[in-house]
């Protein structure tokens, strides 16, 4: 994904990243992009992500405890709250007007 943002800001072209993406290049190639984000926030971009606990007798060698806490937290009240709330998950990225 970071090369695609290398390639929008040489074209002064638009691109999608995902916030992840665009918060740790932006801040590592922090004086050499002038890609702005441009669009961020619509429904259309929602970004789900989804977590699978694997078969314990196949891969016991994992934390399969730590697993079923952390998939109690992700549906827990408090756990549903906080992804996604501070920040939209995907942006719309282009040059600067």
């Amino acid at each position: 994904m970071g090369k695609v943002l290398q390639m929008a800001d040489e074209l002064q072209a638009y691109t999608l990243t995902d916030r992840g993406t665009w918060l740790a290049y932006k801040h590592a190639q922090q004086s050499r992009l002038a890609l702005k984000i441009v669009f961020s926030g619509d429904p259309a971009l929602y970004n789900p992500y989804g977590v699978i606990a694997l078969n314990p007798e196949r891969y016991p060698e994992l934390n399969h405890q730590g697993v079923k806490a952390f998939i109690s937290w992700l549906i827990s009240p408090e756990g549903r709250q906080l992804p996604g709330k501070q920040h939209p998950a995907v942006y719309a990225i282009g040059p600067h007007p």
